[in-house]
């Protein structure tokens, strides 16, 4: 109602400067109380006792007036005044106003009221609602030891100074919707309905430590301009709501309880955030908020979802938080971070990494500034998941002493940049001997599920399945990033990986998936030392049986000499006869001589050297043939002892 309306209520006949007051007629008279001559309110002030109803809406007061119309209000044991309903709406303080002492036993309104100091209110008990909406004040507002029974409606109030709200106990809501004011403080309150901060403005800092919110509170689009404290805050049965607040200062949530959410989605905060010692049973929510100037966050405590999805930081900061999972889509970082996480599967898809962003698996649980180990209760499983990366530039991303058995990669950008630190653990194979012990990709495991069914993970509901030929590549660029580590045995299963994807790739040409499969028979491509040595044995035995059966002739050639005799001259020629086929039963071929000599012959050809033995034309052919695979098989095993040692 502005200052040109007629009130809804019988108004004062008094005429000031050429206004009619806008005061409420006192009973049958045609003044306000502010009005009445000294005989009219001598009469009116002597009608009224102890619970009597007052209602003196836009009547101009000051302080002296108003002990005025309490004293014959107030108990002469007690000294307490006792009201029923109250109504003060559109009344005009000139200075400051003061309440002490005072039982409402209704509701008690300032709505729409002008102070011209500051308002106190001290050792008030209202039983119904306190109401300063749309009030404005020039000064502070101080309520202390008070209670209210109802609800505190303090909507679209205008406060210059200090609000100082440490009422014990609100028995309903707490409406600050709108509300300005300088610093403000709600410690120790305790609100037993919806409390709504949504759309404060506090020029100050605010201070909300130890307060109890038992139906949860909502400071949606909230502004405060210096420090937010909630050390020792309880929010109960419905979510802590800060979505689209703007806190310029530090938030500490020391020690606060959470029973529900907590959301602070849209919210832009610059400084940092505590949550030392701090239980949040639900989750806790960051979607695209902004983080200015925040330095740290945490250590953070969270039974379930801690999600920044979205969400930007704009200066270095350090995360830490153990919680059942950590989501950072879309996440973006503008500055260095490290996150010091444990107990939590982290999900980095499509963030933004301009700068070095390392995510560290912490093995040992956090401590308090006092040095305290912090409970972690609910979290059981100490590992840190990363369960994906996809859509990620991984040029500045560094993953150390974390769980990549369900991690997904297809997508990543870069992958040849990132740095993989520690021990971080990949998916094995199934047992058994068909598979060669090895690490894996869960993308792997997933087409594979689709080919062999048990003992491969199966792809989770909706995540795609990719085939090996969007895997090998995947698979080189992992394998370049350990190697550029100086991991090369490391990067030996990574090699191991992309090989079989390109030999299962369909869209290979046959010549190369065959060329493939003999890599992958004769040695596991290279990296296999078990498998080519064994190939080699085999051959050496091969070749020795070859020698023993039909490469060694029946007896050594002896040289014959043959020659003339002229005069004085003597002309010799020395042949050596063509070695022959021995013959008779294989058995009697196998003997040890002969052993002996195919084995110095097999011996000399895995070395690539010429036995200088006499052979037969066969045993020529098969000593012409191992000379060339058997020091290849001999290589082969050697490189993949190379691969698994060297550093």
């Amino acid at each position: 109602m502005t200052g040109t309306d007629s009130p809804a209520w019988p108004q004062c006949g008094h005429l000031d400067t050429g206004k009619r007051c806008r005061g409420h007629r006192v009973g049958s008279y045609t003044a306000c109380l502010a009005h009445l001559d000294g005989v009219e309110r001598a009469a009116y002030l002597a009608s009224l006792t102890p619970g009597a109803n007052l209602d003196h809406r836009g009547t101009p007061f000051t302080q002296s007036l108003l002990d005025e119309l309490l004293a014959p209000l107030r108990d002469p044991g007690s000294g307490r005044a006792r009201v029923g309903d109250a109504s003060f709406d559109e009344v005009r303080f000139a200075g400051d106003a003061e309440l002490d002492g005072i039982d409402f036993g209704g509701s008690c309104s300032f709505g729409s009221a002008v102070f011209g100091g500051g308002v106190y209110v001290h050792d008030v008990r209202a039983g119904g609602d306190f109401r300063l909406g749309a009030a404005q004040v020039a000064g502070d507002v101080w309520f202390d030891d008070t209670e209210v029974g109802g609800d505190a409606w303090f909507y679209e109030a205008r406060i210059k100074g200090t609000l100082r709200f440490c009422v014990r106990e609100v028995g309903r809501g707490a409406m600050f919707k709108g509300m300005t004011c300088g610093d403000a403080y709600f410690s120790g309150v305790r609100v037993r309905g919806v409390s709504s901060f949504s759309g404060a403005v506090i020029e100050g800092e605010a201070a909300f430590d130890g307060a109890v919110f038992e139906d949860g509170a909502d400071f949606g689009k909230v502004r405060i301009a210096g420090r937010a404290c909630f050390d020792g805050t309880h929010f109960h049965r419905s979510r802590a709501c800060f979505d689209g607040a703007d806190i310029v200062g530090d938030m500490p949530f020391a020690e606060a309880h959470f029973e529900v959410e907590a959301t602070f989605d849209g919210a832009a905060i610059g400084g940092d955030l505590s949550f030392s010692g701090a239980r949040l049973e639900a989750g806790v929510g960051f979607r695209r908020a902004l983080f200015r100037r925040t330095a740290r966050i945490g250590p953070l405590v969270c039974q379930g979802t801690v999600d920044f999805s979205g969400a930007v930081f704009e200066a270095a900061v350090t995360l830490e938080a153990a919680a059942r999972e950590v989501r950072c889509r879309q996440t973006r970082w503008a500055s260095t971070a490290a996150l010091r996480l444990r107990c939590a599967g982290v999900d980095l898809s499509d963030a933004v990494v301009e700068f070095p962003v390392t995510v560290v698996g912490r093995p040992r649980p956090f401590v308090s500034p006092e040095g305290e180990v912090i409970a972690e209760p609910g979290l059981t499983d100490d590992r840190v998941r990363v369960t994906s990366v996809k859509g990620v530039d991984a040029a500045h991303l560094v993953l150390a002493d974390v769980d990549l058995t369900g991690c997904l990669f297809v997508g990543a950008v870069h992958l040849d940049q990132l740095r993989l630190e520690g021990r971080c653990l990949l998916s094995p194979p199934p047992a058994g001997p068909r598979w060669i012990r090895r690490r894996t990709l869960a993308e792997e495991h997933h087409w594979r599920a689709t080919r062999y069914g048990d003992g491969w993970t199966s792809a989770p509901p909706g995540v795609e399945t990719h085939g090996p030929g969007v895997l090998a590549p995947v698979y080189r660029q992992l394998r370049k990033a350990l190697e550029d580590g100086r991991n090369e045995p490391g990067a030996a299963d990574f090699y191991y990986g992309e090989m079989e994807m390109r030999r299962h790739d369909a869209a290979a040409s046959r010549g190369e998936r065959a060329l493939l499969r003999l890599y992958w028979g004769l040695s596991g491509y290279g990296l296999r030392a078990v498998r080519a040595l064994a190939w080699l044995v085999l051959a050496m035995t091969a070749t020795v049986f070859a020698m023993m059966l039909w490469g060694l002739p029946r007896a050594d050639p002896d040289p014959v000499s043959a020659g003339t005799i002229d005069g004085r001259r003597v002309n010799l020629t020395t042949r050596k006869p063509t070695p022959v086929n021995p013959e008779g039963p294989y058995a009697k071929r196998l003997s040890a001589e002969r052993f002996e000599k195919s084995v110095r012959v097999v011996t000399n050809s895995v070395i690539f050297r010429a036995s200088g033995q006499d052979l037969t034309t066969t045993g020529t052919y098969v000593e012409m043939t191992a000379r060339l695979v058997e020091p290849a098989l001999l290589g082969l095993a050697v490189l993949a002892v190379r691969s698994r040692v060297k550093r």
